[in-house]
């Protein structure tokens, strides 16, 4: 009896190693194809934008959502589009990425508050948080090492092909998920210098 016991809690802990690895797999596949498709990309994070609007739209015609939680909703997809607008070069200290990471934060708060007053059945509320708070500001978070690899002969607003190279192609001066990487390489795994 304790046996099986044992050999259950043993294979849960497997299949929980395997669908981590999987999902770890999938995301860098799909960071790569990201990086590889950035204008297709674009394209497919713009139409979510307008489902997502669209769908919000539905939730309080349909629904009868509250006003104040879609109206959120939608100025929250008005920031998305900014954030498009520069796509695949996303700084992390723009205002548009600080306001969005604020919004998303407030928008889960309300919809907790919404869904605690009001019953509806999980799938209904898992299909909200799914479609209307968690796709597209995935979608960006996949994306932002999108930028970093670009080509230095791509152009900014405002910089010419030179000062672009200079400044933003050097190798130390990472931002993003690769600083982070890098940070961690270098705190973690000692490094050999070559004695000549």
């Amino acid at each position: 009896m304790w046996f099986i016991y044992l050999l259950s809690w043993l294979s849960l802990v497997i299949q929980i190693s395997f669908v981590t690895l999987a999902i770890a797999a999938g995301l860098y596949y799909l960071a790569e194809l990201i990086e590889e498709y950035t204008v297709a990309t674009s394209r497919i994070i713009k139409y979510m934008i307008l489902f997502s609007t669209g769908v919000l739209a539905g939730l309080y015609v349909f629904e009868g959502f509250p006003v104040f939680m879609v109206g959120i909703g939608l100025f929250t997809n008005l920031v998305y589009f900014g954030l498009l607008q520069t796509f695949p070069y996303i700084l992390l200290s723009s205002p548009n990425f600080i306001l969005s990471c604020v919004l998303v934060v407030v928008n889960h708060y309300m919809a907790f508050q919404f869904f605690a007053q009001e019953y509806y059945p999980f799938s209904e509320v898992l299909a909200y948080f799914t479609i209307c708070l968690w796709v597209i500001p995935f979608a960006f978070f996949v994306s932002l090492s999108a930028g970093e690899n670009v080509l230095p002969s791509t152009m900014q607003q405002g910089d010419d092909v030179v000062s672009n190279y200079f400044t933003k192609g050097k190798r130390g001066k990472r931002s993003g998920i690769l600083l982070v990487f890098s940070f961690l390489k270098e705190a973690v795994l000692p490094s050999r210098q070559k004695m000549y």
